[in-house]
């Protein structure tokens, strides 16, 4: 049983838990928007949270695998123990791991084909290509300080755009664009603090990552101004002036002024649990944002 329980550990490292919290945080964020309009539908809206979550763990496993081909990982590094580059998983195993999991997600993204048309086929596409494009092929995006404008596109605008149409119909919508973007800011910073952490490694490794073109306090500034970006960009819902609803972005800037706070004031290892405080402060916003447009309807009515 410990064997096993073991081995369960070391994939569940693999797929990167910690880091889950941001594709399902767009999911959550387009579902709250979706409430607010009274469009929300649960199927669709389920098949968005699976086909996300699996999308990430995709990307997740293949940066991995691509990493440890590259010599970007090494044995001891201060982030996260890769099990590829310790010799707990083989990366033969690892490959196969990695395709088979997309070709699932792919089976799920299809079936949201009812409720968007035949056209989500080249999205779908598009987004699996995009999973192993950030760290494999002939010009990996993560490498060339593109790693970012592929968070802020795949975890935030496509995402959260795509999971409010299969809903409600309508493709574009300037309030779910604005949320698209904050969502893709905050997933930026999830990415942020795992660069800041690996600077020194991914600059040995030649993997040029924002942080290391242009440096650990630049990005940290980054990291500051995406949060509040992201709260101005969310605005057409606190319009209302409710007291509940203000509170939502005034407590995700406290919180988030406080993990910058230690991002500025750590270093190495010590930066692993911020990367969780980050990922997880994005989706505690997400949650709250649609329990607010769940709940407060219904008191009122009350």
């Amino acid at each position: 049983m410990n064997v096993f329980m073991g081995r369960i550990k070391i994939w569940i490292e693999c797929a990167r838990l910690r880091t889950l919290p941001v594709s399902v945080a767009g999911v959550v964020s387009a579902c709250g928007i979706a409430v607010w309009h009274g469009c929300f539908s649960w199927v669709p809206a389920m098949l968005c949270f699976v086909f996300a979550v699996m999308a990430q763990v995709v990307s997740n496993f293949a940066n991995e695998y691509y990493d440890f081909k590259r010599g970007a990982d090494k044995k001891g590094r201060v982030g996260p123990r890769r099990g590829v580059t310790e010799g707990d998983i083989k990366p033969s195993t690892l490959k196969l791991v990695t395709y088979a999991t997309l070709a699932a997600a792919c089976v799920v993204g299809c079936c949201l084909i009812p409720y968007g048309g035949w056209w989500l086929v080249i999205v779908g596409v598009f987004i699996a290509i995009f999973a192993l494009a950030y760290s494999a092929g002939p010009y990996p995006l993560a490498y060339h300080g593109l790693g970012d404008v592929a968070v802020l596109l795949f975890f935030g605008v496509i995402p959260v755009n795509l999971t409010y149409y299969v809903q409600s119909g309508v493709l574009y919508e300037t309030s779910v664009m604005l949320a698209s973007v904050a969502v893709g800011l905050m997933g930026v910073n999830v990415l942020i603090v795992n660069n800041y952490r690996d600077m020194d490694d991914d600059k040995e490794a030649n993997k040029r990552t924002s942080v290391v073109i242009f440096g650990r306090k630049d990005a940290a500034l980054v990291y500051l101004i995406n949060g509040y970006v992201a709260m101005i960009l969310f605005s057409p819902m606190w319009k209302s002036g409710d007291f509940f609803i203000l509170m939502i972005p005034v407590l995700y800037l406290w919180v988030h002024t406080v993990a910058w706070h230690k991002l500025t004031t750590r270093t190495g290892a010590a930066l692993n649990p911020l990367l969780g405080m980050t990922s997880v402060n994005m989706l505690v916003f997400a949650v709250l944002v649609i329990l607010y447009f769940a709940i407060v309807p219904v008191w009122a009515a009350a």
